[in-house]
């Protein structure tokens, strides 16, 4: 459960970080998706709400809040601080907090999955109504993700829904009540005390 999870926070970063190819279209990609990436990892820092959909496997919603490479989220059953230096997530359900490096990829056995070079794909991009739609496509040979639709709104630049195909699942995210700016620090910090009769399990290297 908690790899599906971490995938959901990792499918929602790489959709949101896409860069686009030197050509007319690509170029006005990626000016429209500068914008929108300034304003979700920007040093003013984001949140936003989102209900994510891995097809066929798991459902789920809750906010996220982003600031450079700083993150935290908030689910029914996980939370999650990222404050740059440690990685830590409380599971309230088995009543744990696991605590990672902030960079350690073995925190989720997915990541790998979703990670890529921006030269590894072409880029699109077209009008979707009152949203510009850019898409995101592999080119042979590259794995992990495969294909990125995203929806931007037009007038705002703000995130509205992603797609992202990996391997052979695809994600629907949804994404609501965002806002860029006004977000501090602290909020990335993790409440010890809140959760001091929790269960700690020290993941970080060297300390295990």
């Amino acid at each position: 459960m908690k790899r599906k999870l971490l995938m959901v926070a990792f499918a929602l970063t790489t959709a949101l970080t896409i860069f686009a190819q030197d050509t007319p279209n690509g170029r006005q990609a990626r000016k429209i998706f500068d914008q929108t990436y300034q304003m979700v990892f920007g040093p003013q820092g984001s949140t936003l709400h989102y209900a994510v959909n891995l097809i066929g496997l798991y459902k789920t919603q809750g906010i996220i809040w982003y600031k450079g490479k700083k993150s935290k989220f908030v689910e029914p059953r996980y939370d999650a601080w990222n404050d740059g230096v440690s990685y830590t997530r409380v599971d309230k359900k088995k009543k744990t907090v696991a605590v990672y490096g902030a960079n350690d990829p073995e925190r989720d056995k997915y990541a790998s999955k979703f990670k890529f070079d921006p030269e590894n794909f072409t880029y699109h991009i077209a009008d979707d109504g009152d949203c510009y739609l850019l898409t995101l496509k592999a080119k042979k040979k590259i794995k992990g993700v495969s294909e990125v639709s995203a929806w931007i709104d037009k007038h705002t630049r703000y995130p509205k829904n992603v797609k992202v195909k990996v391997a052979l699942f695809s994600a629907h995210i949804k994404i609501s009540n965002f806002k860029s700016g006004g977000i501090s620090d602290d909020i990335f910090v993790f409440p010890a005390q809140q959760y001091k009769s929790y269960k700690v399990q020290n993941n970080k290297k060297g300390r295990r």
